[in-house]
């Protein structure tokens, strides 16, 4: 898929409407993550496509918390975005604030990324690295298996996002930590 809109436009949209440095940041990093996954999974003609939806998922989180992938079309209007960069945005809360349903593997691949991004992040910075560059999966999974560590990443979410790729967990986690290295201030 091609879109009409640049990089540089999705990031000021973001910007427009984001400007706690955390939600610039996991955004960044949620757009790093798809961009890798679109070349390893075949799609590297759709990379940039793939890398602006993940940019672009939570355009509307930080002003409208309550209206979350509510308020999404409006503000991706303002761009002018594809009504495939709305849904799979859109999508990306499935069965939380949303009841657009991820499709192509594109959307699976945000739903399954978006929160473990966040779990790895924060497995990263207790690290003494605070990197991702020497993180392994069984730090991830221990983790993991702590509800009560970084508690706002769903690890119900987490789970059927692989489920929804037909992945295994361990394989989701590890493929994820790949993406993020690629990413020189993970």
């Amino acid at each position: 898929m091609k879109t009409a809109i640049t990089y540089a436009q999705a990031e000021e949209l973001v910007k427009k409407y984001n400007q706690e440095p955390f939600h610039i940041r996991h955004a960044e990093v949620v757009s790093g993550v798809m961009r890798y996954f679109a070349r390893e999974l075949g799609y590297a003609e759709e990379a940039e496509f793939w890398a602006i939806v993940g940019l672009l998922h939570d355009v509307d989180f930080e002003k409208y918390p309550e209206q979350h992938c509510q308020k999404a079309p409006e503000l991706l209007a303002e761009i002018n975005a594809e009504p495939e960069i709305v849904h799979a945005v859109c999508s990306h809360a499935y069965g939380l604030c949303s009841d657009v349903e991820p499709t192509h593997e594109m959307e699976r691949v945000l739903f399954a990324v978006d929160e473990l991004t966040g779990l790895i992040g924060a497995v990263a910075r207790m690290r003494p690295s605070k990197s991702v560059s020497d993180l392994e999966l069984p730090s991830v999974k221990k983790k993991f298996k702590t509800p009560a560590f970084a508690a706002g990443c769903s690890r119900e979410v987490i789970s059927k996002g692989a489920e929804m790729l037909g992945w295994e967990l361990d394989d989701l986690i590890s493929r994820t930590i790949l993406a993020m290295r690629e990413d020189p201030l993970n």
